[in-house]
């Protein structure tokens, strides 16, 4: 996919409802598993533990969430294959953009 391909005003709109459902998901996953861990902490050090996977999930949710138009693709195959993004969300993308997704997704399935 050439990074520098257009996006049309409606895939714009499309993407952007995508991307925010897909970090809805994300979020809310962290949070039920963050009160999950506080929940059951019950020594100091357990806390720390809690605070350590928060910091480790913020970094992960925002170097997975790139909302570059020339990143989109590759992020949407990332989010889908981590259970993140209904791939029935980016309908209304052009068929070489679903199809680059499908590959990528294709790609990081063959490398798991």
């Amino acid at each position: 996919m050439d990074s520098k391909e257009s996006w049309s005003a409606s895939e714009k709109k499309i993407a952007r409802h995508a991307f925010d459902a897909a970090l809805e998901v994300a979020l809310a996953r962290t949070m039920a598993e963050f009160k999950s861990k506080a929940n059951a902490a019950t020594l100091p050090a357990e806390m720390w533990e809690v605070e350590d996977y928060l910091r480790g999930r913020r970094r992960e949710i925002d170097r997975m969430f790139d909302y570059r138009y020339s990143q989109l693709l590759y992020v949407f195959a990332g989010l889908i294959w981590a259970g993140y993004l209904d791939e029935g969300l980016l309908a209304g993308l052009s068929q070489d953009k679903r199809d680059a997704i499908r590959r990528d997704i294709a790609f990081a399935e063959s490398r798991s």
